[in-house]
């Protein structure tokens, strides 16, 4: 068993921002009420010809470049997004194409906020069993296309943004262990209801406005913050190591509270949790991918420290890993 590490990182944020001023004047929604509930104070939104595929392109050109490797290295694309494309290709697939890496296959997975957590367990799993030696883990999303502008309760929550890294075989930056789960019978509470087969785009659709993002806020905050504590124990004691070794969590950033929640859980001092929701909001799967590259960025990983990536999303989904930096 070959024992897998991550090469490189990177991430792409659009250079617009959505500020709490701004929503301001689209809903009945304030500053103040924004910050005390979510923590967000910004988030970013691409534009209208941009789409998740091309969000993921410069991500991932950025971490194939940090890996120090070229795109026809890569022998295999994992993309995770809620907001593909299209309903297929895979997103993965156009990825693929446009940046030129010939030699890879590729495919998307759908496990919400999870979603880069749960390709990257994919990836070392290839990895560990010798199948393939450089995998590109995208998450990408454009929730700002999926996003009810009239529904202030989830508005003012989302964004969009692309990380990714290439998982391959390392010692260094080598993930230790991991944990994935999911409770299918909390899938209604947070989804897209139309567009699938289940109900297809009709105009009935269209009116009710079931191709936009809903969400049970309040069920969802109680289980997230039970699901993701029981995820980073779970991957911690995986690992053999003690939560006193790890020297920072990253969380999905979903909402300040459920972080504050989740460190109060774990007994962590707010120094050891990861936040930057306050200025990109939550971009699904590409959150925890985001918050990975900017931690290593802002030196808040140094070689030798071990590290917690911890998810929860839609499905219901819920995963961790284990990274030894």
């Amino acid at each position: 068993m070959q024992e897998a590490g991550i090469l490189g990182l990177g991430c792409y944020l659009p250079p617009k921002k959505i500020t709490n001023s701004d929503l301001e004047k689209m809903v009945d929604t304030s500053d103040q009420w924004i910050v005390s509930r979510t923590g967000i104070k910004e988030r970013r939104m691409a534009e209208a010809d941009v789409a998740s595929s091309d969000l993921g392109v410069e991500a991932s050109k950025i971490a194939i470049k940090d890996a120090g490797l070229k795109p026809e290295n890569i022998d295999l694309i994992i993309t995770a997004t809620i907001t593909p494309d299209k309903a297929f290709p895979a997103t993965a697939c156009i990825i693929q194409d446009k940046i030129g890496a010939k030699n890879a296959a590729a495919f998307d997975i759908n496990a919400a906020c999870s979603g880069f957590v749960f390709g990257m367990i994919i990836a070392q799993q290839f990895v560990n069993t010798g199948m393939y030696n450089c995998i590109l883990v995208v998450g990408t999303e454009k929730l700002t296309s999926i996003v009810d502008w009239q529904d202030r309760s989830t508005c003012v929550l989302f964004g969009d943004g692309a990380g990714a890294c290439v998982v391959g075989k390392s010692k260094d930056k080598k993930i230790l262990s991991s944990f994935m789960g999911a409770d299918g019978s909390g899938g209604h509470l947070l989804s897209v209801p139309a567009g699938g087969s289940r109900l297809p785009a009709t105009d009935d659709t269209v009116k009710k406005r079931l191709h936009f993002l809903k969400m049970e806020g309040n069920e969802v905050f109680k289980i997230a913050v039970r699901i993701m504590v029981d995820a980073a124990n779970q991957a911690i004691k995986k690992s053999g190591l003690e939560l006193n070794d790890i020297k920072l969590f990253i969380p999905h950033q979903a909402n300040i509270r459920i972080l504050l929640a989740v460190a109060k859980r774990l007994g962590l001092p707010k120094e050891k949790i990861f936040m930057n929701i306050e200025r990109y909001g939550n971009i699904s799967a590409a959150s925890t991918a985001i918050a990975l590259v900017e931690a290593s960025q802002e030196k808040r990983i140094k070689k030798g420290d071990n590290v917690v990536l911890v998810a929860f999303g839609g499905g219901l989904t819920y995963g961790a890993a284990v990274i030894r930096w």
